[in-house]
């Protein structure tokens, strides 16, 4: 039976069979005697996205009263999210994150508290994911960005818009106009200024 710890692009976490790319995390959000969820779905506004390997350091999932491990599709999955890259074990993509935020959003000498403090607010309303009207037509999204419509969540990659699924991307067969951003604005920014998440083969598909 798989663990509830697999994030969606809303935020979401669900349990799935399927791997992810990535892990990361939102505090300690887990009882390890049981190894379920409790109720809250975050207790610190750092949200993180990490690396599965990290010098050969090994954690049995959902084990331990630390951090609640979770996972991630695919960077942009985690980044539609609300997450953002770990400084300690991802220290260069976190510094390319903070130069393109920095850029994107003109900003200067931004420490990653602030960060965080914006993305928390735009990444939740009344606790529940919230959602951005388009900052410009879909065709003109950065590599990467997120939507959502109805109920499913969108990838914009290489002109095209992908469907997403705990499994991968697929073709999108009925997608409109009415589309919502999904990933926060100052990520959205970010994007625009040059930083290019990770993102599953099957995009490349």
């Amino acid at each position: 039976m798989p663990l509830q710890n697999r994030v969606t692009p809303t935020g979401d976490i669900i349990a799935t069979p399927h791997r992810g790319m990535f892990t990361g995390n939102r505090g300690i959000i887990h009882d390890p005697a049981t190894k379920t969820l409790l109720k809250k779905r975050w207790s610190s506004p750092a949200w993180l996205t990490c690396t599965c390997e990290f010098r050969g350091r090994r954690r049995e999932v959902m084990a331990q009263r630390s951090w609640t491990e979770l996972f991630f599709l695919d960077e942009a999955t985690a980044l539609a999210a609300g997450h953002r890259p770990c400084f300690y074990c991802r220290r260069d993509d976190a510094n390319r994150f903070r130069g393109a935020w920095e850029k994107g959003n003109r900003v200067h000498d931004v420490r990653m508290h602030d960060i965080d403090a914006v993305l928390h607010h735009e990444r939740l309303d009344h606790g529940r994911k919230r959602l951005h009207a388009l900052l410009a037509p879909l065709d003109q999204l950065p590599e990467g960005a997120m939507v959502q419509q109805s109920e499913a969540s969108y990838l914009v990659t290489q002109g095209r818009v992908l469907k997403w699924s705990p499994a991968g991307y697929s073709a999108a067969e009925h997608f409109a106009d009415d589309a919502m951003l999904l990933t926060p604005p100052s990520t959205l920014r970010t994007l625009h200024a040059g930083y290019r998440p990770v993102l599953h083969p099957s995009a490349q598909a």
